[in-house]
């Protein structure tokens, strides 16, 4: 049994990788465009090109996690070294140099570059620690539900404070170059959470189970990967629902600004706080999110994870269908729907991700090795894939559909912008949906593997 303690340590990690992931979804292509000073379709190419490149460094981090042997485990002592390193790229991804256009791109791409291959360094073992953490499968639904109900908090926090942090450094600070020194402390706030929470995680976890990953060679941990059937499923519906996901938050902002003029609706301030529409159709789909994460157990528990996940990303393409005809006159609707959809993608990756243990499990009982590192990484691959075609699409059809940054966008740009919350993402979410049909680990067969692995090792253990 998990102590309660211990859970929300592990929430705790998601906590912080969440943060920045939501602002890089949400708000870096804008930042980019709008503060940074690049074009779209080059924002669109180089998210393309980092993303894909480091999603293949995923791997390799997970068989060094694997690897690794030291007196605070195998994954948890990543959450002690790259803690503060991830906070300072973190920062340095949101600066913009006073740099001609060649040399604003050469630093835009080495500083996302480092950015995307920290996050990989501490969040694939961070993700493995769910491996390792129990044996027992009903356990790790609880893990995952902490950590992504902790997750989507945290974006919650990063989404809703990020630009009144951003807008009111600008204000003190004044001068040309004021926006862009406000977005760039609003990232060091946001980054001195996280290395905190980084630092919680490591402190409140343990490691119980033991994993034979290191005893075979990289060959054979790669080829026994190669042939784990279930583990390609979830790879491909893992890459189609961040595309749902990166399409549909990477352009809500753009959506509000240009589409919506967000600037034209009354203020809303609480605290001595303003907040921006954006914000709060962010933030609410974060608290939605978290509803779904709720939900996501006892709804999978009565009809297994594969038909709730199916269902609940059926109804959010169908939803993100009819997001096309609502008008800047439906705003409550466009509310009702960001937390509907919402509800049902927050549903569906803690099944996600148990389904992953899952598929360590069924390694281990095919192949005798469990490469729990290896094979938690094409989660963090799958996410960078995802949001890497996603971000891209959304940087190459803006400017197709020909976007200028800071203009008033008509006809076919704003016609493009609302493509990206409504058929777009849509594509994603049914694409997840046929990937997940091929599933074949049902709740069953999990556990008849659970019983079989633990003979197993009571009669190695006699």
């Amino acid at each position: 049994m998990i102590p309660l303690k211990e859970k929300i340590g592990y929430g705790l990690g998601d906590m912080a990788s969440s943060m920045f992931w939501k602002l890089f979804g949400a708000y870096l292509m804008i930042f980019y465009t709008d503060v940074f000073g690049l074009p779209a379709a080059i924002v669109g190419t180089m998210f393309l090109i980092t993303r894909i490149w480091d999603s293949f460094f995923d791997p390799v981090v997970g068989v060094i996690a694997d690897r690794t042997n030291s007196r605070w485990g195998k994954f948890r002592p990543y959450l002690l070294w790259l803690a503060v390193p991830f906070g300072v790229i973190g920062i340095l991804t949101f600066y913009t140099p006073d740099f001609p256009l060649t040399g604003k791109i050469i630093f835009a791409y080495t500083t996302y570059s480092l950015m995307m291959m920290v996050y990989s360094a501490i969040n694939v073992p961070y993700a493995s620690l769910l491996g390792v953490m129990s044996p027992h499968p009903e356990d790790r639904n609880v893990l995952s539900a902490f950590r992504m109900a902790f997750a989507y908090v945290g974006s919650f926090i990063a989404l809703l404070l990020f630009m009144p942090l951003a807008n009111g450094f600008s204000a003190r600070v004044g001068g040309e170059t004021s926006e862009q020194i406000g977005w760039m402390l609003a990232a060091a706030v946001i980054a001195a959470m996280c290395v905190a929470l980084f630092l919680g995680c490591f402190a409140l976890t343990k490691e119980r189970v033991g994993t034979t990953a290191g005893r075979s060679s990289i060959q054979e941990d790669l080829r026994d990967l190669w042939h784990n059937r279930p583990w390609w499923i979830l790879l491909g519906a893992g890459i189609a629902a961040l595309l749902f996901n990166s399409i549909r938050d990477g352009a809500a902002v753009y959506y509000f600004k240009y589409y919506l003029l967000e600037a034209q609706f009354s203020e809303v301030s609480f605290c001595g706080i303003t907040f921006v529409m954006s914000g709060l159709y962010l933030a609410a789909g974060q608290v939605a999110n978290i509803v779904g994460v709720i939900l996501a157990a006892p709804v999978s528990n009565r009809i297994g994870k594969k038909h709730t996940f199916m269902s609940a990303m059926t109804i959010a393409a169908l939803l993100s269908i009819a997001f096309f005809w609502l008008s800047r006159e439906n705003l409550v609707l466009i509310f009702l729907f960001q937390i509907v959809i919402s509800i049902c993608a927050g549903a569906i990756f803690p099944i996600l991700w148990s389904m992953y243990a899952d598929c360590t499990d069924y390694s281990e009982l095919k192949t005798g090795n469990r490469a729990t590192g290896l094979i938690f990484s094409s989660s963090s691959m799958s996410q960078k894939i995802g949001w890497a075609l996603g971000t891209a699409v959304t940087g190459w059809l803006l400017g197709y559909f020909g976007f200028e940054a800071n203009q008033v966008q008509e006809g076919s740009t704003l016609t493009g912008i609302k493509l990206f919350l409504s058929f777009l993402p849509a594509i994603g979410a049914m694409l997840s949906v046929v990937f997940i049909g091929f599933y074949p680990l049902s709740e069953q067969k999990m556990k008849a593997i659970e019983k079989k692995l633990m003979v197993k090792k009571g009669a190695a253990n006699d």
